[in-house]
């Protein structure tokens, strides 16, 4: 078999094995004329998971590719939207849905192990840390979507290959590079319910010249509001009561209510809601979601470059240059405060100074606690504004023997100022009260002039920078009777610096929450690697071709030391029309800035536990200058195949499992919080570490509080399949793309540090997000001379609520049904050059499912789509 068969080959089944797991399913009009007269001008490729260039696109672990038309016609302006969706991303992912906390960002999180865990990758290279504060994953929204050419999402472990963070997988986000014309968007979109609108406006310009090229582009986008007062669902917070022996729901709200609420020590509950002091009752609870927003606002600028010069005739100089500006926003209702330490009633009829108005409730120098919702002040208005630049440098040729080799310095930079206005200093607060200056049980006290000295706003202020200095080597070793073997090496200089200054006031303790303290720090790592491509057996029968891979790199950190990781993996393709693949691996990740240097900060987390009506605990998060790498052993096994009696349609089907060993993470805060405190709020298992850490307590107003920072705990594992179908064809005058994509979840289980287990599979959480056992796309395209019509379904399997796996017959819902989502979408050329589009998602209007003991908006906005039925419209110019 001659060398242009054998690449022709090659080609056509590895197209067609990538198009089976990719959502757009293209790349057949290129296998197809690689069988043709054009075969032998293959170039050779680079594939995310490794640095060798082939033939083909083949290798031993299985990538997804995500082309430009599949963002379309998600109607996505913000690669997350995408990525989220698909089967193999779970758990917590922040996005446009999560109010409180997100801060603006948003992620990607590939198995569920977290968005640490997956590795994110701009041409290849990595992408600064991005955010507010000292971050530590990227910000999907600092890459401008209008500039993507494909996505490359490799499932499976690459730390050989490309150092920390890899365990889960990597997303490489490849931007258009030899662009030549003009091209503009303008896209808008709204809500059913008219609210959640979203607009952008994007262009590219791109000239190919003698001796290089030149791509920039600018894109703007502005996304408006929705609240959760909007949507009958979420319009208040929904909690569970016993009526005639029957569990039922009712708009229930917080302990912290408008007028105050006071806790006598000798048993008094009296609120002063209405203005006037009553014993407390639950229609006094305060309805925080009608003051939250159910999808947060932002507006965006991505200023984009690329560019390449031909210095000599086998040398090339390259740039990339990168600059993102987010202003975000978040809402919540005003803010709750209480007195750390008692105060005493000191009536002025009985000689003391403070209102009389609590006297039939509480006596006379009685010690009492005080909460307050402070709606006389306003909600508390979040604001981050980030700034992130990125550029990359650098020189790339061939060597006279046919070897490639480039030289870069990729720089990043992250900068942020997060606000959020109308706090209290409950510091102040608290002294004016002991000194006479501040009755807190006269209404009028909390109004105009008189609370005004008290309230502030708190500003932050934060950053991440990154250098890289690089150096690759890639070539052919020499020629087996199978084929060449290929070769990559190449060495890395990585440092990594974070930092983090909380507001003074914050700083120092008094403001109503906890003290926050300041992180800053950084490392170095230096890094060499090599890998290998080795073709074994060719032109046998059951061994068209086998193809062995290795990779190795060593790594030495400044903080804890050296170490290594490796992989090998197998491809044979017994004919052209089935190959099976394997993987084994191992992978790491090593503590990030903000992990190893992150001040204590306290977090506010949702939970359900019978000691308290309250269902928010204090929970002190920080870092641990102690933490080691993550470790982590990989493996996965599946096939390919593509028939030749049924031309266009193929099959992949993988099994995954991955064991990560000392685990970088915080126990889930229900866990905490069911396995340290009984019914009663008495503490229990205090000889286990988890609670003997956690240091957990129960106050007077039933707030549990329990610090909850990072250690390495344990341990995580997780197993599943992956199957995959592509089906390209002709019928009815049409062409025709069908996909379906599906992932099942086999095994998830962590481990704290007591060797106890929690098993996620099949659960939904309060905190962490979503483990369905089943998760399934399906798309079909109909393309006709102009036009394209798109149809595409999402299903998420029903699942259990963790905070109800002890006793379901103790919750209203401990489970949720599973759900679809409908979306469509079409385009038309008018011209050569104008091209409309427009899409309806979530068509049916499905509404996110109610569970007990739900993260927000009475639902899990990690994983369901809150908005509801969404509508959007695009035109687009190109010459």
């Amino acid at each position: 078999m001659n060398s242009v068969t054998i690449i022709a080959k090659s080609v056509r089944f590895s197209f067609i094995a990538a198009a089976a797991t990719s959502v757009a399913l293209s790349g057949f009009a290129m296998a197809d004329d690689a069988e043709g007269n054009n075969a032998d001008k293959v170039e050779r490729i680079q594939v995310t998971g490794s640095r060798i260039q082939r033939a083909d696109m083949e290798t031993s672990s299985p990538v997804t590719v995500i082309d430009a038309s599949s963002i379309i016609a998600s109607g996505a302006t913000s690669i997350d939207g995408v990525l989220q969706n698909m089967t193999a991303s779970g758990g917590a992912m922040t996005n446009a849905g999560i109010n409180n906390g997100s801060q603006g960002n948003a992620s990607v999180n590939l198995r569920g192990l977290g968005s640490s865990r997956t590795l994110v990758l701009v041409n290849g290279r990595r992408m600064i840390a991005s955010g507010t504060g000292a971050a530590s994953t990227v910000d999907l929204n600092t890459i401008p979507v209008s500039m993507i050419q494909r996505v490359e999402v490799l499932k499976d472990g690459a730390s050989a290959v490309y150092g920390t963070d890899a365990i889960a997988g990597v997303v490489n986000i490849i931007l258009k590079r030899d662009y030549d014309g003009f091209e503009m968007n303008v896209q808008t979109g709204i809500s059913a319910e008219g609210d959640g609108d979203e607009s952008s406006l994007d262009f590219t310009l791109g000239n190919t010249f003698e001796k290089g090229n030149i791509v920039i582009n600018a894109q703007y986008t502005k996304r408006g509001e929705a609240s959760q007062a909007d949507r009958g669902y979420s319009d208040c917070p929904i909690a569970e009561q016993l009526v005639d022996g029957e569990l039922a729901l009712y708009c229930a709200g917080s302990d912290y209510v408008q007028g105050g609420r006071i806790w006598g020590d000798n048993g008094a509950d009296i609120v002063g809601t209405g203005g006037e002091y009553h014993e407390f009752s639950d229609a006094d609870r305060f309805n925080y979601s009608s003051d939250s927003f159910l999808s947060t606002p932002m507006e965006r600028l991505n200023l984009s470059m690329a560019g390449t010069y031909q210095v000599s005739d086998n040398v090339t100089f390259f740039t990339e240059a990168m600059y993102s500006k987010r202003w975000s926003e978040q809402e919540m209702a005003p803010q709750p405060i209480w007195s750390s330490d008692a105060w005493f009633y000191e009536p002025i009829s009985a000689g003391g100074w403070m209102t009389d108005e609590l006297l039939p409730w509480i006596e006379d120098g009685e010690e009492v606690f005080y909460g307050r919702r402070m709606v006389e002040s306003g909600n508390r208005e979040f604001a981050q504004v980030v700034d992130t630049i990125r550029i990359v440098i650098g020189l790339e040729g061939e060597l006279e023997n046919g070897w490639m080799w480039d030289l870069s310095y990729n720089k990043g930079k992250n900068d942020s100022v997060d606000t959020t206005a109308n706090l209290h200093n409950l510091g102040s607060l608290s002294d004016a009260v002991l000194n006479e200056e501040f009755d807190p049980f006269l209404q009028s006290s909390w109004v105009g002039d008189s609370i005004a000295p008290y309230i502030y706003t708190e500003v932050n202020s934060g950053g991440s920078e990154l250098d890289i200095i690089a150096a690759t080597l890639s070539g052919e070793v020499y020629e087996l009777p199978a084929g060449e073997v290929g070769f990559a090496a190449g060495y890395e200089y990585r440092k990594e610096a974070a930092h983090y200054t909380p507001d003074s006031l914050t700083a120092q303790g008094l403001a109503n929450d906890p003290r926050v303290e300041p992180t800053a720090g950084e490392f170095h790592v230096n890094e060499i690697y090599a890998e290998l491509a080795v073709p074994l057996l060719s032109d046998m029968r059951f061994a068209d071709q086998v193809d062995l891979s290795a990779a190795i790199r060593y790594f030495d950190y400044s903080t804890f030391g050296s170490d290594s990781t490796w992989k090998l993996g197998l491809t044979w393709r017994l004919t052209d029309e089935l190959m099976v693949r394997g993987v084994k691996s191992t992978a790491f990740r090593a503590p990030t800035v903000d992990e190893l240097y992150g001040g204590a900060s306290p977090s506010f987390e949702q939970i359900v536990h019978a000691a308290t009506t309250q269902d928010q605990a204090e929970v002190t998060v920080g870092g641990n200058t102690l933490l080691t790498p993550e470790e982590a052993d990989i493996m996965t096994v599946g096939l390919v195949y593509s028939p030749n009696y049924v031309e266009g349609l193929s099959f992949t089907f993988d099994y995954y499992k991955t064991e990560i060993t000392n685990t970088i993470s915080s126990v889930d805060n229900n866990y905490i919080a069911n396995q340290c405190l009984d019914a009663s709020g008495n503490k229990i298992n205090t000889g286990t570490s988890l609670c003997q850490s956690s240091n957990i307590e129960i106050d007077t107003t039933g707030r549990i509080s329990f610090d909850n920072g990072l250690q390495n705990i344990g341990a995580m594992n997780t197993a599943g399949y992956d199957l995959n179908i592509a089906y390209v064809f002709e019928g009815l005058g049409l062409d025709w793309k069908a996909g379906l994509d599906t992932s099942i979840l086999d095994e998830y289980e962590e481990f704290d540090n007591d060797g106890n287990s929690i098993d996620y599979k099949g659960y939904i959480t309060g905190g962490v997000g979503a483990y369905a056992e089943v998760k399934t796309n399906f798309n079909l395209t109909a393309i006709g001379a102009d036009w394209s019509v798109t149809y595409e379904a999402r299903y998420i399997g029903g699942m259990d609520s963790l905070a109800c796996s002890d006793a379901p017959s103790e919750c209203y819902a401990p489970s949720v049904d599973s759900i679809i989502y409908h979306d469509l979408s079409a385009t038309y050329d008018a011209t050569e050059t104008v091209r409309l589009s427009a899409g309806i998602n979530n068509v049916l209007d499905e509404e996110p499912p109610y569970f007990t003991g739900n993260n927000d908006s009475n639902t899990d906005p990690y994983t369901y789509d809150v908005l509801g039925r969404y509508f959007f419209v695009r035109a687009s110019v190109k010459f």
